[in-house]
């Protein structure tokens, strides 16, 4: 199955739900005060958060009268490209450094380490060399659970005892990688810590710690969220956030809401790109976020 086939497959239910009858609606419409009450409402069951269903709504409704558009298939076309523009990201995602580092956070239960071995098989499959760092030495098992995927993977990992720092494991993983010349090293990190302050050392430490490593190692920092639960994932972020210098966003479980529209405000409301989005349970399931491919399928008509 090709990547748009996949990802129109994984977006069925938000489409099904909401985004075709939006795409139906505005296409067959003509362009009214009704269509764009109607759409502002249609977005916010989407769960785009209402601030940004009324931001989208207002930028259509200028669009509409600057560009004169009369029809409502010139509506939808409009409405498409206002909503890639959101989510596209300023920038290319960095794997220049030598090796080029990935660390991996966010809250248990949204699909970290389930991810963390999606992206190495990812890259593996692109004929990178990839390595793992099981960096959340506080859960019990998380590096044992870690090591069953990255076998199902196909690639090494470092791991410490429980218990010990996070820090010297990613120093070891970063220090081994650019021995041996290996592209990517893939980090987790834990998923919950007592407090902010504790969580803002922790990673502010593993960061300090790739540059010791390894001067020449680039570093993203993705955050994972659970797009099933939307909105709220997406408010709990902020703290993951503020505390880790997120530069990215990996957003798991689409396949398994109707309310994918969380997606188009995640840029909007945590100023972070999308740049993987999950769609299934399967290795190859998580794909490199495309904003106009994703858009495309999101108001895919069915005929």
């Amino acid at each position: 199955m090709g990547f748009f086939e996949k990802l129109g497959q994984g977006l069925k239910k938000t489409r099904d739900s909401i985004f075709g009858t939006i795409a139906d609606m505005v296409s067959a419409g003509e362009i009214t005060d009704e269509l764009y009450d109607e759409l502002e409402e249609q977005l916010i069951l989407a769960d785009t958060g209402a601030g940004v269903a009324v931001q989208l709504v207002d930028e259509l409704r200028a669009r509409v009268r600057s560009q004169r558009l009369r029809t409502g298939d010139e509506a939808l076309a409009a409405l498409k490209d206002i909503v890639k523009e959101h989510m596209q990201a300023e920038r290319q995602f960095d794997l220049s450094g030598h090796p080029a580092v990935i660390l991996i956070i966010g809250v248990n239960g949204v699909g970290k380490t389930t991810s963390i071995a999606k992206l190495a098989h990812y890259y593996r499959d692109a004929g990178k060399t990839v390595l793992l760092a099981a960096g959340d030495t506080f859960r019990a098992a998380a590096s044992e659970q870690l090591g069953v995927w990255a076998q199902r993977a196909g690639v090494p990992m470092v791991r410490h005892q429980e218990g010990a720092d996070p820090a010297a494991v990613v120093f070891d993983a970063v220090q081994s990688a650019a021995a041996k010349g290996t592209d990517i090293v893939i980090c987790d990190t834990a998923g919950r810590l007592h407090n902010k302050k504790n969580l803002m050392a922790e990673l502010a430490k593993i960061s300090r710690a790739v540059g010791k490593a390894c001067p020449a190692a680039s570093v993203e920092t993705l955050l994972v969220l659970d797009a099933i639960t939307g909105q709220n994932a997406i408010s709990q972020a902020q703290e993951f956030i503020d505390a880790a210098g997120a530069t990215g966003v990996v957003l798991t479980k689409l396949d398994g809401t109707a309310k994918g529209g969380a997606a188009i405000s995640v840029k909007e409301k945590l100023g972070l790109p999308v740049r993987f989005v999950g769609v299934g349970e399967g290795m190859d399931d998580l794909m490199p976020f495309d904003a106009g491919a994703f858009v495309d399928a999101l108001f895919l008509r069915e005929d």
